[in-house]
């Protein structure tokens, strides 16, 4: 029987819907910077896309701030609480059901309920994300903008070309979680049921 469930407070759906716009942004303006000239834009001519990348990043630094901030007073949070014992048996029952299971119509091992909100994949990535890459991804980002605080050299290399080395792959990494998170979240109840989710706050489920 099938039943739906309040599991996305208006909260959650506008940070998700600001960081969507903001990560768009953010990757657009940043292979332009990328893989373009000063002379030769690729997308967004070079000091637009700079400039447009700058403001889009403080804002979702300021939006990561407020997701900080939501998981530490509201019960958001416990979605994001690791549970070590147990962990690699779990993560095989997910990443076979992704591979196999899912493909043959056998039932999620770690389905979403009220008190679930991610499978133990989801989770894993998800604090690998928003708790590590996500963080450095910042502080590199802010280093750039004021490069006068990054050391001239370490290791014998430039420090501002080993800080935008590091940017850039975090920035991929980002990429990739986002194309993994676009198809992870057809694998609902129905292709479109997530998505539905994420705008109505309800999840639904069997």
């Amino acid at each position: 029987m099938s039943h739906n469930f309040y599991h996305y407070p208006v909260w959650v759906r506008l940070w998700h819907a600001m960081n969507a716009i903001l990560c768009l942004f953010l990757i657009v303006t940043g292979f332009s910077m990328l893989y373009s000239d000063p002379d030769n834009a690729l997308v967004v001519k070079f000091q637009r896309a700079v400039a447009i990348h700058n403001v889009c990043g403080v804002l979702l630094t300021i939006s990561y701030t407020l997701f900080l901030f939501g998981n530490l007073f509201t019960p958001n949070g416990r979605h994001y609480l690791l549970r070590i014992k147990g962990v690699g048996q779990r993560l095989w029952q997910q990443g076979y059901f992704y591979a196999f299971g899912y493909f043959k119509g056998e039932k999620a091992p770690f389905p979403v309920s009220a008190d679930r909100k991610f499978n133990p994949l989801q989770q894993l990535s998800y604090v690998g994300v928003m708790y590590f890459v996500l963080p450095m991804l910042f502080i590199t980002g802010w280093a750039l903008m004021f490069p006068e605080f990054i050391l001239k050299k370490f290791l014998g290399l430039s420090g501002i070309f080993l800080t935008d080395q590091f940017h850039v792959i975090l920035g991929f990494l980002v990429v990739i979680f986002l194309f993994i998170h676009l198809y992870v979240s057809t694998m609902g109840k129905s292709p479109l049921s997530n998505f539905r989710s994420i705008v109505t706050g309800w999840q639904e489920s069997h």
